[in-house]
């Protein structure tokens, strides 16, 4: 779903020769290297490449393979160039993940004036320039130390052009040590801007050989490359790049931050507290310290001489800030995303440990920016679809896992879809011990009401809870929706007995199924403002046309399952997945009203009732005297319309006020 990164492996001491500075040509030095391959700090595969003269050029050679899940993702390429700063051809035949097909070829003319794509059958001229660089994405990695090479050796141009549309900036980060046998070695971090959405973090070390590369690859997901010597070094390096993005992204979206005082007066708003009550015109609710601190029903209106930032909230809805239930925030550009479309708290499913344990604490600390980030810490068993670094397949390491997940301040354990059946009991008895509840997959060979009695409190994806009350199979016809066989019922007591949460995540399937035909602008407006290195992933998803009925038979039989759990009295919770970043919570809330709840039940799945769940009720949820001071200024009522929720005048987040305008430019979307 992510458009991709490009590595690169290059020669080694070529950029320290005297004789670069003149472009010579670079042939009599032979390189080659290994590169292991991470996705969620899991290896998964190897990257090997060669670096030599062949016949008069420059000639990098990359075999890079991985098995995802269980689907192996080969890529091999091949780049000549006439030396360090002249490419001449770059091709790729294979993937660059599981669903990302990859065969393209580039050559540049020798006056570095024309480059010629074939993609797809299709064959494109583009110009180009002396700073034009020939890469592909993310994959493979051998192409990104190449890249660093081209740029030192350019004189570290402010921009480098790439075909078909992208402009790549670099700058230079912070030093790392890390430890290679016993001795510190000094590696050399640098931020690279523009080869997929976001920023991802290369090191080089003196002799500007790569020594790893920390980014995400085309569907969302975290994805490391470390050279084998420092590959004990992995999670420096997921630290690092996650430190040294915060603080670059803080720089871009320091236009957003209103440089507000300990006080702050919103004034002349309607009020939707978020516990059900009737929406009220207030005359002022003030904040200090970041909670509300008082609100006025009526009485005088606050003056500059109080010393308090004031908003008129004349004409305007005031509520309380959304939430995301099922978040996977693997890159910091999220924040601004999140607080743009006015998400101040998250939930995060499932993430790399050290990334995600850093994120939080920097932005809880102030040093990073976006919502409150909540852990939900995952946990696989071993298996050919396992999931990520931190599994267990014994009762003792299953009760190790908890235990570091509540000592990193976890509020979730979530149970992934290798995880031995039973297991789950012992996971769900030592969170519950510890005071952590148990979300998850349904692991293979459990049914959802097996899962709930072993000690599930939640069940993520709504797929899970349609196949088991209605008995769908993969492959098989959607049989007849009936919610009142004996089998269904006894299922649905059980969820309320049980008092079992749903996060449902409906609004990804209703992307996902429907038809590749159909623009996805249809459905979710805001593709429009996404980032055009990700608009055009996000609108080739979809179900192939010759699929579509079936797809929408599935669709259908989800939709009729969440409208029978919200019919039933079951908690509901609004949560996205990986879908169109910023927007899909409101299109969650959007098919809720469709399935039948009130426009006031779709706000509360997304504020009150999640923090009731994590039992953060008291702190969180609702707009009440003493509540920590999240809420949405919002141009019109979304009670009178739930897509008035998208209408974000400003988001105030722990009494911190932003403007949605240039949160969204800070990533590259569009306000």
């Amino acid at each position: 779903m992510k458009p991709a990164l490009a590595r690169s492996f290059a020669l080694t001491a070529l950029l320290l020769l005297p004789s670069l500075a003149s472009h010579a040509q670079d042939k009599t030095t032979n390189e080659q290297g290994t590169f292991v391959l991470y996705k969620f700090a899991k290896a998964i595969g190897k990257e090997t490449y060669t670096l030599a003269d062949e016949q008069g050029l420059l000639t990098l050679r990359s075999d890079f393979k991985f098995n995802d899940r269980g689907t192996d993702v080969p890529l091999k390429t091949v780049y000549t160039a006439t030396d360090i700063v002249h490419p001449v051809s770059l091709r790729s035949e294979g993937r660059s993940s599981r669903h990302s097909p990859m065969n393209d070829a580039f050559s540049l003319d020798a006056k570095q004036q024309r480059v010629v794509l074939v993609r797809d059958g299709k064959t494109t001229d583009y110009p180009a320039s002396a700073d034009t660089f020939l890469v592909d994405g993310y994959s493979p990695v051998a192409m990104q130390q190449m890249l660093m090479r081209f740029w030192i050796a350019r004189g570290k141009p402010a921009q480098i052009a790439t075909v078909p549309d992208a402009s790549i900036h670099i700058e230079p980060g912070n030093d790392l040590t890390v430890s290679v046998n016993g001795q510190p070695t000094t590696l050399h971090s640098y931020i690279v801007n523009g080869l997929i959405w976001g920023a991802e973090t290369v090191w080089l070390d003196d002799d500007q050989r790569l020594a790893a590369v920390v980014t995400t690859d085309a569907e969302f997901d975290h994805f490391e490359a470390v050279r084998e010597t420092y590959a004990a070094s992995l999670a420096q390096f997921i630290q690092q790049a996650a430190s040294n993005n915060l603080a670059a992204l803080a720089r871009l979206t320091a236009a957003a931050k209103h440089a507000t005082g300990k006080r702050l007066a919103i004034t002349n708003a309607t009020l939707i507290d978020g516990t059900g009550a009737t929406p009220r015109r207030v005359a002022v609710v003030y904040v200090e310290g970041g909670r509300i601190s008082k609100i006025m029903a009526s009485g005088s209106l606050p003056q500059a001489s109080d010393k308090l930032d004031v908003i008129d909230g004349s004409g305007k809805y005031l509520m309380p800030g959304l939430w995301d239930m099922h978040a996977h925030y693997e890159q910091v550009e999220w924040g601004p995303i999140y607080l743009a479309a006015g998400v101040t708290t998250v939930r995060d499913c499932g993430n790399e440990f050290d990334f995600i344990t850093t994120v939080r604490d920097a932005v809880q600390s102030g040093r990073g920016i976006g919502p409150r980030l909540l852990i939900a810490g995952l946990v696989d068993g071993t298996g050919p679809i396992t999931l990520g670094a931190v599994t267990a397949d014994t009762p003792e390491q299953a009760r190790e896992v908890v235990r570091r997940y509540k000592n990193a301040g976890a509020v979730q354990i979530k149970i992934y879809s290798s995880m031995k059946p039973d297991l789950v009991p012992v996971i769900a008895d030592e969170a519950h011990k510890l005071g952590l509840t148990v979300t998850g997959h349904v692991p293979e060979g459990m049914t959802t009401e097996q899962a709930v009695v072993a000690g599930y409190d939640g069940i993520n994806h709504i797929s899970f809870v349609s196949r088991d009350l209605l008995h769908m199979e993969r492959g098989k016809p959607v049989p007849p929706i009936d919610f009142t066989s004996p089998d269904a019922k006894q299922q649905l007591a059980l969820f309320k007995s049980h008092q079992t949460v749903f996060d449902d995540t409906i609004v990804l399937y209703q992307t996902l199924s429907r038809s590749s035909a159909t623009p996805l602008e249809t459905l979710e407006p805001g593709i429009t403002h996404v980032a055009s290195s990700l608009a055009a992933a996000l609108n080739a998803s979809g179900a192939p046309p010759a699929k579509a009925a079936d797809f929408a038979q599935r669709y259908a039989a989800v939709l009729a399952t969440l409208r029978e759990l919200h019919r039933q009295g079951l908690t509901i919770v609004a949560g996205t997945d990986q879908d169109v970043p910023g927007y899909s919570l409101h299109r969650e809330l959007e098919i809720y009203v469709q399935a039948g709840f009130t426009p006031m039940e779709a706000l509360q799945a997304a504020t009150s009732v999640p923090a009731r769940v994590l039992k953060l009720d008291k702190e969180l949820g609702t707009l009440q005297v003493g509540k920590r001071a999240d809420m949405l200024l919002l141009d019109a009522d979304p009670l009178a319309d739930i897509r008035n929720t998208r209408r974000i005048a400003k988001t105030i987040s722990g009494g911190v006020v932003y403007d949605p305008a240039p949160l969204w430019q800070s990533v590259g979307f569009k306000p």
